[in-house]
């Protein structure tokens, strides 16, 4: 019972995490079938566009996915009925259908299946099935636990973006690979392809997109779907580090190194040990630091600052950037065999402007299902004129700068409608042919220029600072005129 129990524990631990969805309902599959002491299980889910049944979420080695109607074998019947179904001898069943057993060779015997949603009286989003249980056949208790656990799982699916399009209609949409990572266009795949790669090593990676794009959670990816995902993601950003103060952040600093070093603090280096340090905005890193920075990349080992003790590291390393790394080291601002010691792996994460209408509207949804469940607002609805105006947008703030407008959209709603007023305006940091409007004094432009960009940037004045190439005191003083 213990195991059983730790299951549900395991399974709500992940789901608030970026894994690869497909991985983790196969390793639920397989605990569900030690669990139950069956052969195999396999999740079968409803596709709610197409209407059918899927799998690749299965303890299936033969085939990667299986398809069938929806009016056909077991599963179709509970996925139709949402009743559960417990079969000791399934050539005795004359609803049992033998094409999956004949795809992949295996030989069904006996069988439980349940159907997977929320509660009694809500819409069916799949149905999970064991197979073949290695003494006896199923019982009662694994009735009514594999019930259990299938409720429990359509709750966490409906918290992934593998879940429903419509609470009131069956069936799950995919909505994105990796949970919480939204999208579905050719260059977001190409992404997600290299993500799953760079998590089967341990070599360093360099995400590079404008901001906005996502390169914190495509680093979070990584680290989950590696062997290192039991251990601790640590963030640095290099944008805010005082310049003096960076080789302690990274590797931390004896007692008296300085004036009030009055205990040992261990970097964050020593404090990611066995799991992921992720350098946001490398290419903000003072040039005095770059050389350690390479050391440790090269040996794995470091010093803290005051300290003649040589440490030894176990840390993977993900690094990502705005910039143009290549000019920095034209310019004598970036070291060059840091360079290449940072881009074994290249990530380039496309803007959303590029991943396309779809992927936009995909995101517009996720996030305004989100909202709506946190500010208690109605199931959310677009009008059409909403829609053509995300399409319309060209994002230079990206995936935060939409979240910020659904947010507001949602808060703006209480009928749960979104409407195209409910939305900033349309106006950016610049007209689209690259001109502003002339008649206004020098200050006057630069502080519109510099509202418009902190209004892109969804408020952030950290990242509006950034783009803009100034410090935040700056940006605070050009606002205020």
């Amino acid at each position: 019972m213990s195991n059983r129990l730790s299951l549900l524990v395991d399974l709500a631990s992940l789901l608030s995490r970026e894994v690869d969805l497909d991985a983790l309902l196969a390793s639920a599959c397989e605990r569900i079938a030690s669990g139950l002491k069956a052969e195999r299980a396999s999740l079968w889910l409803v596709d709610a566009q197409r209407g059918d049944l899927f799998t690749r979420v299965a303890v299936l080695p033969e085939v990667p996915e299986l398809r069938q109607p929806i009016e056909r074998g077991i599963a179709g019947h509970v996925a139709r009925t949402g009743e559960v179904v417990r079969i000791d001898d399934v050539s005795r069943d004359e609803r049992f259908d033998r094409s999956a057993d004949r795809a992949t060779g295996y030989v069904t015997r006996s069988m439980l299946v349940v159907p997977v949603r929320e509660d009694a009286h809500a819409p069916v989003r799949g149905v999970v099935q064991v197979l073949n249980r290695e003494e006896g056949v199923f019982d009662e208790e694994d009735e009514r636990y594999l019930a259990a656990l299938a409720t429990q799982l359509a709750r966490a699916l409906a918290l992934t973006t593998l879940r429903a399009a419509n609470a009131t209609e069956p069936g799950v949409t995919l909505r994105g690979r990796f949970n919480g990572l939204v999208g579905r266009s050719e260059p977001l795949r190409e992404v997600h392809d290299r993500v799953v790669l760079a998590a089967q090593t341990d070599a360093t990676v360099l995400l590079r997109g404008e901001t906005g794009t996502g390169k914190g959670r495509f680093a979070r990816a990584i680290h989950v779907n590696s062997k290192r995902q039991a251990g601790p993601f640590v963030t640095v950003d290099c944008t805010t580090l005082p310049q003096q103060l960076v080789e302690s952040e990274l590797f931390g600093h004896e007692r008296g190194a300085f004036t009030g070093a009055d205990r040992r603090v261990p970097g964050k280096v020593e404090i990611a040990e066995g799991g992921t340090l992720f350098l946001d905005e490398i290419g903000d890193l003072p040039l005095d630091v770059q050389g350690k920075l390479l050391r440790f990349l090269q040996d794995r080992v470091y010093e803290r600052v005051g300290g003649r003790q040589t440490l030894q590291s176990n840390v993977r390393v993900v690094c990502a950037t705005h910039r143009e790394l290549a000019k920095l080291v034209r310019d004598g601002r970036f070291r060059e065999d840091l360079y290449y010691r940072v881009r074994v792996v290249e990530i380039e994460l496309p803007t959303l402007r590029l991943r396309g209408a779809g992927d936009v509207e995909e995101l517009a949804r996720h996030f305004a299902d989100m909202y709506a469940q946190r500010y208690g607002r109605p199931q959310p609805t677009f009008e059409p004129k909403a829609l053509e105006r995300l399409r319309r947008h060209t994002w230079p703030g990206n995936v935060r700068e939409l979240e910020h407008w659904i947010e507001s959209a949602v808060v703006l709603a209480p009928d749960g409608v979104l409407r195209a007023e409910n939305f900033p305006k349309d106006d950016g940091p610049v007209v689209n042919d690259g001109s502003m409007a002339v008649g206004l004094t020098l200050a006057e432009a630069e502080r519109r220029y510099v509202e418009r960009t902190l209004e892109a940037c969804g408020g952030n004045k950290a990242e509006a600072a950034r783009r803009l190439g100034i410090g935040r005191n700056t940006l605070g003083r050009l606002i205020k005129g």
